[in-house]
């Protein structure tokens, strides 16, 4: 009989986590069923309108796509920015190409400014409770806010910081461990994180949104990932329409 692997796992392959061999809901998955996400309908019509307005001679298809390669492209910038913040934050040297420089330069003066001090960077955490996993962007310790107790800070290149964040990273803060890449059937348990906050990096800079402002808030929002959690698996299940409840008999046709 096969037995299981265990540990904690990412496939790059679906982009999937597997938690003792079984596969594992991500945190993203879970927020993307769960909460309603009404700007994106106006901003898909919004740049398919655009691309038709700029490309006269498009076609049908080529205008509907517009949407996904304009998500496309900014999934490979935020990729980019992403991969080099791991090594910045550290203060390793990095390449960076033209068209990132003020991204990397804006985060840079970030770190100095609020003098961000690393705990922990990209490490995938898990909740066997609840069944999902996920990775986060850093723990950090920041001197001029919460004592300079852990926070849990998520990095976004985004045009916006959206709401769905806040229960994102609950989610992350209050998993139930967290493991190394290199040895991930070794639970670790997270530092206790006292707020969340989202970096927003843009070429205009880098800007700190707090999330949760205390640990109360970090468990508020943590019951909104409870709830959409629950929409999730709600939305997996086979909830079939039962037959119609027969009339009864009246008691004309009970007679006869």
């Amino acid at each position: 009989m096969k037995t299981k692997p265990k540990g904690l796992t990412f496939s790059e392959e679906g982009h999937r986590y597997y938690l003792d061999g079984v596969r594992t809901t991500s945190v993203t998955t879970i927020l993307s069923a769960g909460i309603p996400k009404p700007f994106l309908v106006p901003w898909a019509a919004r740049t398919a309108a655009e691309y038709a307005v700029a490309n006269p001679g498009a076609s049908v298809d080529e205008i509907k796509t517009a949407p996904d390669r304009e998500r496309d492209k900014a999934g490979v910038r935020g990729t980019a920015v992403h991969a080099l913040a791991e090594e910045i934050i550290y203060g390793r040297p990095v390449d960076v190409p033209d068209e990132l420089y003020p991204y990397v330069d804006g985060y840079v003066r970030f770190l100095d400014t609020f003098r961000v001090n690393p705990v922990l960077t990209e490490r995938t955490v898990a909740h066997r409770g609840l069944g999902y996993a996920g990775r986060f962007d850093s723990i950090a310790e920041l001197p001029t806010l919460h004592g300079g107790d852990p926070v849990m800070i998520d990095l976004k290149t985004s045009n916006g910081v959206y709401r769905e964040t806040k229960a994102q990273c609950a989610a992350y803060s209050l998993a139930d461990f967290y493991v190394e890449d290199d040895a991930p059937d070794m639970e670790i348990q997270i530092p206790e994180i006292q707020a969340t906050y989202v970096a927003h990096v843009t070429r205009e800079g880098t800007f700190l949104h707090p999330l949760a402002r205390d640990r109360a808030e970090i468990l508020e929002h943590f019951e909104v990932f409870r709830a959409a959690h629950s929409i999730y698996r709600f939305g997996l299940a086979k909830h079939k329409v039962l037959d119609p409840i027969p009339y009864p008999a009246t008691e004309f046709e009970a007679a006869s």
